[in-house]
C-alpha cells in the first residue's frame, strides 16, 4: 500500500502566529514555504526555528496545495493580490494544480469578501478562515476556523484535512453559511477579547494621567473587589505589545463590522493601539505606566498569595469554588479539593479592608 504523500503549504508569512501554525506543522512532516524577501533578521530566524523553506512567491505558487494568509489586517488584500498574480504569471497553468487560498486574518466579512472576489475567474478556490486564540504554545493550540460559498464545500472538507497535522480546525457549515461567516466570527471574538484590553489599557492610562496615586489605588481596589480583572491584566497586557501593530487595524475591522455609534468605540480602540505602538517607538511614557501598573500588581497577588497559603496551614475557614455547584463554600485546610485562589484572595481582601475602613473610622 502506498503511503499517502504529506501535504506541501506555505504560510505567508513568519510573524509569531503564522511562524507557530508553520511550526505545528513541519513537526507533523509537512513541507512549509514562505516567502522572506525583504523581511528582518528576526523574522528568518523564527522562519528557520519554524522549519519553513524561503521560496520566492513565484515558485511557491506551482509547489503548494494549500496557501495560508496570516499577516497583519492591513496586508491581506495585497497578499492576495501577489498570490494571483504569480498565479497568473504562470499563464494559470500549475503542473500540480492550483492552490487553494485561505485568508485567516483579522479582517471584517466585507473586506473578506473583497478579497475573496480577487480569485473570481482564476479557477484558484477561496477558504475564508480566521484563528482564534494566542499563537501555538507547548500544550496549547489555537482554533482555526474555515467557511466557504456553497459549491466549494469540498474544498472546505478538504481544509479540516490539515487537523491531521498538528492544527485545530474547525469548520462552520449550516444554512445560510459561507464567505465571511469565519471573518464575522472573528470580529465578535476579537471584538471581545481584544476588547477589554483596550478597556483595561485605557483606564489605567486615564488613572495615571489623574496621578499615579491615582493609579496605584485603582490597583489596590481591582484586588479588593475584582480580583479577576487584575489578574487579567497581569495575563493580558505585556502579551499585547509585541502585537500590538496589528490590533491598530484590526479594532477599525471591527468598527467596520459593527457599524454606527457602536462601532465608534472600536476606532477610539483603534486609536489607542496606535498611541501604545507610537510610545513603544519613542519615549515608552504609556508602555513605562502600564509595564509598572502590572508590576506592582504581580508583586501584590504574590503577597496576598502568600498570606493565602500561610493562613490555610493555620485552618483558617476560606471559601473555595465547589467541584460540583460551581459555588464558593467555607472549608479548611484539610478540605483537599481543589480550590480557586482568586475566592481566597477576595476573602483575605474583604477583611483586609474592613480593618482598614475600622481603623479609618476610628
Amino acid at each position: 500500500m502506498t503511503t499517502p504523500a504529506l501535504p506541501h503549504l506555505a504560510v505567508i508569512s513568519a510573524g509569531l502566529m503564522s511562524a507557530g501554525v508553520a511550526s505545528r506543522l513541519t513537526k507533523a512532516g509537512c513541507t512549509v514555504y514562505t516567502d522572506l524577501t525583504g523581511r528582518s533578521e528576526a523574522t528568518r530566524r523564527r522562519a528557520k526555528e519554524a522549519g519553513m523553506i524561503n521560496m520566492p512567491l513565484a515558485d511557491i505558487v506551482v509547489r503548494a496545495k494549500w496557501i495560508l494568509s496570516i499577516v497583519p489586517p492591513a496586508d491581506a488584500e495585497l497578499v492576495a493580490e501577489k498570490v494571483r498574480d504569480a498565479v497568473a504569471a504562470w499563464g494559470g497553468c500549475v503542473e500540480n494544480g492550483l492552490p487553494v487560498f485561505a485568508d485567516c486574518n483579522a479582517v471584517n466579512p466585507k473586506t473578506v469578501k473583497r478579497i475573496a472576489e480577487i480569485f473570481a475567474g482564476t479557477g484558484i478556490k477561496f477558504i475564508d478562515g480566521c484563528i482564534c486564540g494566542a499563537p501555538p504554545s507547548h500544550g496549547y493550540d489555537p482554533t482555526i476556523y474555515g467557511s466557504a460559498a456553497a459549491e466549494d464545500e469540498r474544498i472546505l472538507d478538504e481544509f479540516a484535512t490539515l487537523s491531521k497535522y498538528g492544527l485545530r480546525v474547525s469548520l462552520l457549515k449550516g444554512e445560510g453559511m459561507g464567505v465571511g461567516d469565519a471573518s464575522a466570527l472573528k470580529m465578535t471574538y476579537g471584538g471581545i477579547t481584544k476588547g477589554t484590553t483596550a478597556v483595561y489599557t485605557t483606564m489605567i492610562l486615564a488613572a495615571h494621567a489623574a496621578s499615579p496615586a491615582t493609579a496605584a489605588a485603582l490597583m489596590k481596589e481591582l484586588g479588593w473587589s475584582q480580583p479577576l480583572d487584575l489578574e487579567r491584566i497581569v495575563e493580558r497586557l505585556p502579551p499585547m505589545l509585541p502585537r500590538v501593530y496589528r490590533w491598530v487595524r484590526e479594532m477599525e475591522e471591527v468598527g467596520d463590522f459593527i457599524e454606527g455609534k457602536e462601532g465608534e468605540i472600536y476606532k477610539g480602540f483603534s486609536g489607542l493601539f496606535d498611541r501604545v505602538e507610537k510610545s513603544l517607538e519613542g519615549d515608552k511614557a504609556d508602555v513605562d505606566v502600564l509595564m509598572k501598573f502590572v508590576e506592582d500588581a504581580e508583586k501584590m497577588r504574590h503577597a496576598q498569595a502568600a498570606r493565602a497559603r500561610l493562613n490555610l496551614d493555620s485552618g483558617m475557614h476560606y471559601h473555595v469554588l465547589d467541584e460540583k455547584t460551581q459555588r464558593p463554600r467555607s472549608c479548611q485546610h484539610r478540605d483537599r479539593r481543589p480550590f480557586s485562589l482568586s475566592f481566597i484572595f477576595s476573602e483575605i481582601q474583604g477583611k483586609e479592608r474592613a480593618q482598614a475602613e475600622q481603623s479609618t473610622a476610628g
